[in-house]
């Protein structure tokens, strides 16, 4: 048996533990920045076992907003959206993990806030509805983006960060949790 308790696995078992061990983008909005959330959000995605892999401040212009959003465009928030993320300075970072673009999913909530559980970020840091946030014209005020699916992360993890800003590096979970 090997140090790390795996059985000598076949090239193909492998594989297949690789394609588990997933990379996901996180952006902690405006008002997740402006509240001092930046602490308590990153602390449960490394006590989740979640490895980060890079991250920046960034205060984004409208073209960048545009097109991180581009998949909106034709919805009647679009313009919300873009003028909401760009109000203020953001936190993007990049996490991975085993599955973790569903983790990430489950850590942070529903996007519509009255939707998300205690103890999910949105739960416990973001209470407005979709809807009342719409009407007010507020934007998407939910502490945090993260992305949906894999192709979604690997879109938005080009855009956001390039190649040598992300660094690999072994964590303790690797041992004990991969």
């Amino acid at each position: 048996m090997r140090q790390d308790g795996a059985k000598g696995l076949s090239a193909k078992s492998r594989k297949k533990l690789n394609k588990m061990i997933e990379k996901s983008l996180v952006i902690i909005k405006p008002d997740g920045v402006e509240r001092g959330l930046i602490g308590e959000i990153i602390k449960r995605f490394e006590n989740a076992g979640l490895k980060i892999m890079g991250m920046k401040m960034a205060w984004i212009d409208k073209k960048f907003a545009e097109e991180h959003y581009q998949a909106h465009k034709t919805k009647p928030f679009f313009k919300e959206l873009v003028g909401f993320i760009t109000e203020g300075p953001v936190v993007a970072f990049v996490v991975e993990g085993v599955h973790a673009i569903d983790n990430v999913r489950r850590l942070v909530g529903p996007t519509s806030p009255h939707e998300a559980a205690p103890g999910t970020i949105r739960g416990d840091f973001a209470h407005l509805s979709m809807a009342y946030a719409s009407k007010k014209g507020l934007g998407g005020k939910n502490v945090i983006h993260a992305s949906g699916s894999k192709k979604e992360a690997e879109e938005e993890i080009k855009l956001w960060f390039k190649k040598e800003e992300l660094h690999s590096y072994t964590t303790v979970h690797e041992k004990h949790v991969f």
